[in-house]
């Protein structure tokens, strides 16, 4: 039976884990969490907000997931996304999930992320 999601991960390029330090710790806002020792050997981080982990694996022959995403609830949704625009993250809105305030946007390697929050926890 499965009882909760541990953790999401995505792929990147070799050396780039400054880059997805400075989006996901400095602009997104999640704190950055230490790799067990064996793990940490292969490169890449991880991050956390509350319950929520996701992890970035470095890839040889790295290509961004443009379609497959994590889908990342948020509370302030529209704040959230004038804190993103501010640092030159992209923001794509989509009105196509009803319910739902929610948009689209991609971190520095081009890995594709949507942020979601139900409409009416954002009155």
């Amino acid at each position: 039976m499965i009882t909760a999601l541990d953790h999401v991960q995505l792929a990147a390029p070799a050396g780039s884990e400054d880059l997805l330090r400075d989006y996901y710790a400095g602009i997104l806002g999640m704190r950055e969490i230490p790799k067990p020792p064996a793990l940490a050997a292969r490169g890449g981080c991880w991050f956390q907000s509350g319950s929520v982990q996701l992890h970035l694996g470095i890839e040889n022959g790295f290509r961004p997931a443009k379609k497959a995403h994590p889908g990342i609830r948020v509370r302030g949704i529209r704040q959230y996304a004038e804190r993103l625009d501010r640092h030159g993250a992209p923001v794509t809105w989509d009105d196509a999930l009803p319910g739902h305030l929610r948009f689209f946007t991609a971190d520095p390697v081009g890995n594709r992320l949507e942020f979601l929050e139900p409409a009416e926890e954002d009155a």
